[in-house]
């Protein structure tokens, strides 16, 4: 009897080696991004017709997500690709980006690869200047990201690299993120007078859900997904506490498309677009997740697209002639 009882032990044992290898072997073969438009479809009506004849300032804000790394170029970073469509465009996509809504257009990118949201309210403090009266912003931001990821479980966890935190060494990290994501948003208002709309993307997860981010060759992480929870209830907290604030939600639409796009049986399998939308380095979207992106933000400034230009700053002068869209750093 107990020769079959250690015989069964070692065949259950065999078995739970086995799926993980196979799981392990299949994330290591080069994931399937496809091929193609990616996310929602975007209405061709918004677009039709100019939003706001005042001056406008699109402002980048945040990490690697928004300065566009794993885009492939800048064209097609979603920063980029609101303001203009690259010269490859989908179908489906061409004429819908702000410079054809916008005829006082003006762009600066200020987000940083490997950026944490203490950088971000840094920078606010120290280096975004006021505005003038007669410009509104239109801001965009990823941040939250990486005080999660960091430093990839390499050192002991902390406030901006929490990686391999428990819950409950994190609550404090956790609460004084939604002071520092308030005071953000305060600041980005105190510098533009003439008014502005800011849109905030929660955080992805690139494990679908699972939170198994050891597949990738990650540390485990026990608590990973309960973290990653609080950041995102925190990034949404905001947005439905401050008027100038959308969330743009990138998470739900990023699920189905990670670690386990291919896992057929999962609840988050994503038939149409069964594709993987992340880069190489698993943390930063592909061209094809860029695309997404672009697509939710511009259908959260649809909803709102009566307000872009209102606020404290002069009214529309109505010249009716687009100056066309001019560029602060050149991108």
């Amino acid at each position: 009897m107990k020769k079959w009882r250690l015989l069964i032990i070692v065949l259950v044992g065999v078995a739970f080696v086995s799926a993980a290898m196979v799981v392990r072997s299949q994330w290591l073969r080069r994931p399937e991004v496809g091929s193609g438009p990616a996310g929602p479809k975007v209405p061709s009506e918004p677009f039709e017709k100019t939003w706001t004849e005042r001056k406008v300032l699109l402002l980048g804000i945040g990490d690697s997500v928004t300065r566009g790394f794993g885009a492939g170029d800048r064209a097609h970073s979603y920063f980029n690709r609101l303001v203009s469509n690259p010269r490859d465009e989908y179908a489906d996509m061409k004429g819908k980006c702000l410079s054809a809504v916008l005829p006082n257009l003006k762009t600066r990118n200020d987000a940083v690869n490997c950026s944490t949201s203490l950088q971000h309210l840094q920078y606010l403090e120290d280096r975004l200047k006021t505005q003038p009266d007669d410009v509104f912003g239109l801001v965009v931001m990823t941040s939250g990201g990486n005080d999660l990821i960091h430093n990839y479980g390499k050192t002991p966890p902390k406030e901006d690299a929490m990686y391999g935190a428990t819950l409950e060494q994190a609550k404090p990290w956790i609460a004084n993120f939604e002071k520092r994501l308030d005071k953000m948003v305060d600041l980005i208002e105190s510098k533009f007078p003439g008014g502005c709309m800011i849109f905030l993307a929660d955080i992805y997860d690139p494990t679908d859900g699972v939170g198994d981010a050891q597949v990738a060759g990650f540390p485990r992480w026990p608590d990973c997904m309960k973290i990653l929870d609080a950041y995102n209830d925190v990034i949404r907290r905001c947005a439905a506490k401050h008027k100038s604030v959308r969330l743009v939600p990138m998470y739900d639409e990023f699920l189905g498309h990670g670690f386990h796009h291919a896992d057929r049986w999962r609840k988050h399998y994503d038939k149409e677009d069964p594709y993987f939308w992340y880069y190489g380095n698993v943390e930063d979207p592909n061209h094809r997740g860029y695309d997404a992106i672009r697509r939710l933000f511009l259908l959260e400034m649809i909803k709102v697209k009566d307000k872009i230009g209102g606020g404290r700053g002069k009214k529309d002068e109505g010249s009716g002639e687009a100056s066309g869209q001019r560029t602060l750093d050149g991108e």
